[in-house]
């Protein structure tokens, strides 16, 4: 047998070096499927409000975590490479995971038992700020010119292989078991599931390549060069926040809250929110390198501004449509809509950020915009309950989305706007 052609061996490092993706992605949808049961063993109170947003709270504890990931294995892999600093996020991810798949009950253990979540928690959230970051700087750094869009959205398309996934389990789980067993034990079920992958995902890794754009570089910055140039470079950074902030806050709306929304808004069965979930992921799947492909051609800031005006325009009107009369159809409508502008805004916007960041301290400044952007992102789940809870609109929710979207469409012109300023000041005279 031949050695494998290029394009086969393209798509095999896609597969190693976004199956941490899978892993993280997997294990905080889980999180946001069984909120309910996690807040009662770890959180047990008598308000299943105080519960519920317990545990949303101890789910956001992880995306505070992020920026500190950021900033202290941000500059760690600009330093030794991408491979190195992908293994280690790996690990760290699968200790939190680990934490969390076996932890005992608040009544088994007492007060250690939500020490010990909210210490996984933080533990995912450390790794993951910096994830996603050596994931689209490594795709962004191996692919073939012309091509960036296309292969860095694979970072996003990675989770949302994982989404389906967890759903699939999660649908299984709830119509194969009675409630009272998935309430004792059966949600932990998946979260076993996840630590059983954690093996074979180690061995993807560790057969990766370092890329060759990095090898190429004479210099690796120190730390402190790193941080300097960071701080020069303040206002991409903040901009870059802003950009992803519309990523985060949607794709945890239509993905991990879908779940809780269905099920404790909208009063379906929480088998029909799993389906919808499961739609979700899947065209999430589709849109996203449709969007990254097609950003090579016609550039990333046109479909960045248009999906920004669609999300403005249509998604508190969507939500009220959807809660004015609930069904599994209308959910599944409004769910998909949403799901086409994640997918359209997402698939341009990583690579696109990916590019605004100096190239020295690309993992770095990548890292710390989009890991201060998922403590927003990250929160949708407690901000979208509390809304509801204090404004009794059940649409409200689509006011969070819009807020984001006024944020992602707002940075957009703004980083483009500076990238123009300095392609006229370096061009000769």
């Amino acid at each position: 047998m031949g050695p494998a052609s290029p394009r086969h061996g393209k798509i095999r490092t896609v597969v190693q070096v976004t199956s941490g993706n899978f892993l993280e992605m997997f294990d905080f949808f889980l999180f946001g499927i069984y909120a309910d049961y996690i807040g009662k063993a770890f959180f047990p109170n008598e308000s299943q409000f105080v519960s519920l947003m317990s545990a949303f709270l101890s789910f956001a504890a992880g995306f505070a975590m992020r920026p500190i990931g950021a900033l202290v294995l941000g500059p760690y892999i600009d330093r030794i490479g991408r491979r190195k600093g992908l293994i280690v996020t790996l690990s760290i991810m699968a200790c939190g995971t680990v934490l969390i798949a076996f932890v005992p009950a608040y009544a088994t253990i007492g007060l250690a038992a939500p020490l010990l979540v909210v210490t996984g928690r933080l533990l995912q959230g450390f790794s993951a700020g910096v994830e996603l970051g050596g994931v689209s700087v490594y795709l962004s750094e191996m692919a073939p010119p012309g091509q960036k869009g296309f292969y860095v959205s694979w970072q996003s398309a990675s989770q949302q292989v994982a989404i389906v996934v967890a759903a699939l389990i999660g649908f299984a789980i709830a119509k194969l078991m009675a409630p009272a067993d998935v309430a004792a034990w059966g949600w932990r079920i998946p979260f076993v599931i996840g630590c059983l992958i954690v093996p074979l995902l180690f061995v993807l890794r560790a057969s990766l390549q370092e890329t060759e754009e990095f090898l190429a570089r004479v210099h690796h910055p120190s730390f402190a060069e790193i941080t300097r140039t960071l701080t020069a470079n303040w206002a991409v950074v903040v901009g870059g926040v802003g950009m992803v902030a519309m990523t985060t806050v949607s794709f945890y709306l239509i993905t991990v809250y879908t779940p809780s929304f269905g099920k404790n808004v909208l009063k379906l069965a929480a088998s029909d929110s799993l389906l919808v979930t499961i739609a979700v992921g899947a065209s999430n799947f589709f849109w996203l390198p449709i969007s990254g492909a097609l950003s090579d051609r016609i550039g990333r800031r046109p479909i960045l501004v248009a999906t920004t005006l669609l999300t403005l325009a249509t998604a508190y009107p969507a939500l009220s449509w959807l809660v004015s009369d609930p069904t599994f159809g209308k959910m599944t409508l409004v769910e998909l809509w949403l799901s086409a502008l994640y997918g359209w805004y997402n698939g341009a916007m990583v690579v696109a950020l990916t590019e605004a960041v100096p190239a020295n301290v690309r993992t770095s400044g990548f890292a710390l915009a989009y890991s201060l952007a998922t403590t927003l992102g990250g929160s949708s789940l407690a901000i979208s309950t509390w809304l509801i809870r204090e404004t009794g609109d059940k649409a409200s929710p689509g006011y969070w989305m819009s807020f984001a979207a006024l944020c992602g469409l707002a940075a957009t012109l703004f980083i483009y706007a500076g990238r123009a300023r300095r392609a006229v000041a370096a061009a000769p005279a």
